[in-house]
């Protein structure tokens, strides 16, 4: 076996046992525990995180920052990742922000140099574009992680100017127009809420005991977290129903939460029909105001009363 082999299958080998020592290694590639010692030695200065424990019952292994083993890629699928990555440059806030960049900067690096001349003629010649915001979102890691773990936090959260402390467990976090939203299970509320990240003060485990629930069947893959009127009692619904035009169709398309309300037609018309809470008709009269005339409001009739409403204020203010 070459060298260059055996420290490849050394690397996959190490990242999957964890824990080991040398004369194991040594017993598995069939060479002297000398050659083993010096392979370690370099794939420590690779980057593979290992130590040495000394002792009867010591060895080596490796911390819990995996490295991956060498992939080969293509030149149109190392240029797909590159940009896939070098688009997220526009969001000032990540979960992974340090890691995404140090990731970026090694696959560049390390790619040959027609790929990288490749992807330099590219940079200025595509983009994608993300609203740039003055909002902040310093806790988009620990809501990733309680999502990933089924943990229950403790957040102080901002909404509508008043500020109240909650208990969420989330379901996962998006960005769309480049804010950070949370869809969690809300204690409070006993049902799933979609909360925007900037509007979180504080967030941190909960000690209070509470257990957490079950969510592992809801993602952001499926429509149910954008549906959380299914949650609320029939007597506090109403029927919404809005025809849209193409333009109003297109908006509609932009809005995670019209997945499971917005309906198509063939010539690019549509409508938003479904049950909705009562308490929400404030946030459907923004969105349908914002639409213009590119919708029309045929039920709830207290919905076309909250537009009068909200367009009487609008006319008062400019009268």
């Amino acid at each position: 076996m070459s060298k260059s082999k055996r420290l490849l299958d050394l690397m996959m080998t190490v990242n999957r046992r964890r824990k080991f020592t040398v004369r194991e290694l040594a017993d598995e590639f069939g060479v002297s525990t000398r050659t083993i010692l010096r392979d370690l030695q370099e794939l420590g200065e690779l980057g593979v995180p290992l130590y040495s424990q000394v002792g009867p019952h010591g060895g080596y292994q490796v911390l819990n920052e995996r490295i991956l083993p060498p992939i080969a890629f293509t030149e149109a699928e190392a240029v797909a990742i590159f940009f896939a990555s070098h688009a997220l440059r526009h969001y000032q806030y990540l979960p992974f922000k340090e890691e995404s960049l140090s990731a970026l900067h090694k696959f560049y690096n390390y790619m040959s140099g027609d790929v990288r001349d490749r992807i330099d003629e590219m940079k200025n010649r595509i983009d994608f574009v993300t609203p740039s915001r003055q909002a902040e979102f310093p806790f988009l890691p620990i809501l990733l992680e309680a999502a990933t773990d089924q943990k229950v936090l403790r957040i102080d959260y901002e909404s509508k100017g008043q500020q109240s402390c909650r208990a969420i467990q989330p379901v996962g976090i998006y960005a769309s127009s480049g804010l950070w939203y949370c869809p969690a299970y809300c204690f409070v509320r006993g049902d799933i809420r979609v909360f925007r990240c900037d509007r979180i003060h504080s967030a941190d485990y909960d000690h209070s005991g509470l257990a957490p629930l079950d969510l592992r069947h809801i993602h952001l893959e499926n429509k149910e977290i954008y549906s959380a009127m299914e949650q609320v009692p029939e007597e506090e619904r109403v029927k919404l129903h809005v025809e849209l035009g193409k333009a109003g169709v297109q908006s509609c398309e932009a809005e995670l939460w019209s997945a499971s309300l917005l309906h198509r037609r063939e010539d690019g018309t549509g409508w938003l029909e479904g049950k909705v809470p009562g308490s929400d008709l404030r946030f459907f009269a923004r969105f349908v105001m914002g639409l213009g005339n590119g919708a029309t409001v045929h039920e709830p009739p207290e919905l076309v009363e909250e537009l009068k409403g909200m367009l009487a204020e609008m006319l008062e203010k400019y009268s």
